[in-house]
């Protein structure tokens, strides 16, 4: 069933409100809405549409909503979709790093971000068990996701690596290699003027400040440039490198600072590369006030996000030929079950940082990995995770509910 265009804007605009927990439970909250609910795309295009994105830089979430809007409606429907997938988030992290930057962390505001991050711990595992049900169908699948896991948690191996593994092994062991007749057609000279034209609108506002303006704005615009095209895997697989760079390098934060904002952008709805907005705020606002800030907050939106637009308008035509393709389509179920491993990753970094208070990061040889602090349990987000896991899973509570009970019993203990 095909929505109309003001169906697709207010399912859109609520899933923009509600993405929150980062891009595992932002993608189980798009495939409980749009396909158990609406059944408006397969289930089998979502997987490898999903596939496809986790191969591309920038948010894999953003970019899967807007491949769907695409689906839909064209590139109209992929703007409005990809567009209502960040914008109340990047509204939200707007509005409380001016807050921030202002008066600093507000001790109300802290307690009921950590009631909404334990409930988001419960929204994480819900989405690992729903993408694990639907992506490991067979023995190899459980294997390629159990290895994925283990080269990201305990031997911080570089993501592109585990996904061109995945891709090849899938592509090798396919049996069926010839290509089915009715492969739809996909047109190479159509996709080169796609990228063009995307580039351009991409690029254009970075030349005007490079050209006009010597100062932050260009500095911080030409960062978030390279950083969009080097954030493969997601926001997890480069924050790290931001932060040290934005930190140690630029001198545009402090460390806790930057700790600071990446709690808000992991609290709040829509991706976690959201936090650039933080950093581009905080550093502009630190050099000429918050005018100033604004006009980098924006900059710093464009340069991460507008790239995601280009690679989907561009590429999502090939997705429909790669499902003909089996030997591609091989690969790409291969990196379906390998992005199995990934979120269940992600799942238990998010929660040790949520549930302790301390987390230390231990390396003996091959082995990388994250390490609680045992006697630094936070005993009240732990209760907080649990009934909402609760709430979620045994009562199947609305979303908003959860989070909404989750973060006043987390301001009501610290009142306490």
């Amino acid at each position: 069933m095909t929505p109309t265009l003001p169906e697709l804007t207010r399912t859109f605009a609520r899933i923009g409100c509600l993405s929150f927990g980062g891009p595992a439970a932002q993608i189980a909250l798009m495939h409980r809405t749009l396909i158990d609910e609406k059944q408006w795309v397969s289930e089998p295009d979502y997987l490898r549409a999903l596939s496809f994105c986790m191969l591309l830089p920038g948010p894999e979430a953003m970019q899967l909503a807007t491949w769907i809007g695409w689906r839909l409606h064209g590139v109209r429907g992929g703007l409005i979709a990809g567009g209502l997938f960040v914008l109340p988030g990047a509204l939200v992290v707007l509005i409380l790093s001016m807050i921030y930057a202002a008066y600093g962390t507000l001790p109300l505001v802290a307690a009921l971000f950590t009631g909404v991050q334990a409930a988001v711990v419960a929204v994480v595992i819900e989405a690992l068990i729903r993408v694990s049900k639907r992506a490991l169908k067979s023995r190899a699948a459980y294997v390629i996701a159990a290895l994925a896991f283990t080269a990201l948690f305990f031997l911080n191996a570089p993501f592109p690596l585990i996904i061109a593994s995945a891709a090849l092994y899938g592509f090798l062991t396919t049996r069926d290699l010839a290509e089915l007749p009715d492969a739809p057609a996909f047109s190479v000279t159509a996709a080169l003027k796609t990228a063009s034209l995307w580039a351009v609108i991409w690029l254009a506002p970075l030349a005007a400040l490079i050209l006009f303006d010597t100062g932050i704005l260009a500095d911080i615009g030409t960062f978030f440039a390279k950083l969009a095209i080097l954030t493969f895997g997601g926001a997890y697989a480069v924050l790290a490198w931001m932060a040290q760079d934005v930190v140690q390098v630029k001198g545009w934060l402090t460390l806790p600072q930057m700790i600071d904002g990446l709690g808000l952008a992991e609290t709040t709805p829509g991706p976690l590369i959201l936090v650039t907005q933080f950093v581009g705020y905080m550093a502009a606002h630190r050099e000429g006030g918050p005018l100033l800030g604004l006009a980098a907050a924006a900059i710093t939106l464009w340069m991460t996000f507008i790239p995601s637009f280009g690679f989907i308008f561009t590429g999502a035509p090939f997705i429909a030929r790669l499902t003909a393709m089996p030997r591609l389509a091989g690969a790409l179920a291969a990196i379906t079950a390998a992005v199995v491993g990934v979120i269940a990753n992600l799942s238990l970094w998010f929660a040790l940082h949520v549930l302790f208070r301390t987390v230390a990061t231990v390396e003996a040889g091959p082995l990388h990995f994250i390490l609680p602090d045992l006697t630094s349990l936070n005993p009240v987000a732990l209760l907080i995770g649990l009934a909402a896991a609760w709430l979620l899973l045994i009562r199947h509570t609305p979303l908003l509910w959860v989070l909404a009970i989750s973060a006043l019993a987390s301001a009501v203990a610290s009142l306490a």
